[in-house]
């Protein structure tokens, strides 16, 4: 099988998170472990520095007192640019802030929001018109002030190319891993994973683009899922997946959807999105070959699927995923 060449990286590395007095810890803290933790292990990282939002002392939740590398100004040569949660729903950005991130994304920088950060990309008014989401919390308050903004309450995070907004604190972990397997691809995004000591990949719902885990489970269960993930590209009725676990299939469907949130059903459907993922990233199969190799049996199944649970097409998909 031909693989696509591999992904050296974002042709601007310069990542500026925003520091502000108030500032989110958690948030900040995963900014600078996933973009400015130096890792010798690969060639051409990311260059990190922080960014004042404020003049003079700045405080951090927790006490802390913040130090940034410079000020706005640093905006201007960013290529991506992160905004690690806001000091409120309710309060109001600096107007020269907001003015640095509109001229950013004019020249094509990526504006990232963490939490309640995205409040701060709304003001700007970067968001009117796209889909965006933020902590369960404030999505209604959301929606509220900003009427031409369409929310995703119930996803981990969305990305709408050059604008990206996480839900809440530890989905910023989620959304950072996806940035980073879009710069440089799934095997160094799961290093990192590793690294940090998180899973590579959390469901959180229907407009995320990275592969489903497998949840956890009791050890029978778990021989039963690890046989169906062997088996995707075979049929996998009911009846056979109670036979193999020696279970009624009314006792069979109690037990995986405790086990996992969902149906077997459900549960097929991700772990082929996930398989026909891998192919289209890393091999040149046509979609009708990956289609009948996950079990969907045909391109326009597997084509419906994909819009109905990622936003786009197979042929999107491995364009914007595998090159």
């Amino acid at each position: 099988m031909k693989k696509p060449p591999k992904r050296s990286g974002p042709a601007n590395r310069s990542v500026v998170a925003l520091v502000y007095d108030g500032l989110c810890t958690f948030e900040y803290g995963i900014a600078v472990e996933m973009f400015g933790l130096a890792r010798p292990e690969f060639s051409h990282w990311y260059e990190f520095a922080s960014c004042a939002v404020d003049r003079g002392p700045m405080r951090a939740a927790g006490g802390i007192r913040v130090q940034a590398d410079g000020g706005l100004a640093l905006l201007a040569k960013a290529g991506t640019i992160i905004v690690p949660g806001w000091r409120g729903a309710q309060t109001e950005p600096p107007p020269a802030l907001l003015d640095a991130l509109r001229a950013a994304h004019k020249r094509g920088a990526r504006l990232l929001s963490f939490c309640s950060g995205v409040f701060v990309l709304a003001a700007a008014g970067l968001l009117d018109g796209h889909t965006a989401t933020t902590h369960w919390r404030y999505a209604d308050v959301l929606a509220v002030r900003y009427p031409k903004i369409r929310i995703e309450p119930d996803v981990l995070y969305v990305d709408e190319g050059n604008l990206l907004t996480s839900a809440g604190s530890a989905a910023a972990i989620d959304l950072s891993l996806h940035l980073i397997r879009r710069d440089f691809g799934p095997q160094i995004a799961n290093q990192v994973a590793r690294r940090a000591v998180v899973p590579t990949h959390r469901d959180g719902g229907q407009a995320q683009f990275i592969p489903s885990p497998l949840p956890e489970q009791g050890a029978a269960l778990g021989k039963l899922l690890e046989w169906m993930r062997r088996h995707l590209d075979e049929p996998l009725p009911l009846s056979l997946l109670a036979e193999r676990a020696r279970m009624s299939e009314r006792t069979l469907l109690r037990r995986f959807e405790e086990a996992t949130g969902c149906s077997p059903k459900q549960w097929l459907t991700h772990e082929r999105l996930a398989r026909a993922r891998e192919l289209l990233e890393g091999s040149d199969l046509a979609v009708e070959q990956i289609a009948d190799a996950c079990g969907f049996g045909s391109a326009d199944t597997l084509r419906h699927h994909f819009r109905r649970n990622l936003k786009l097409s197979p042929a999107r998909y491995r364009e914007r995923f595998a090159h």
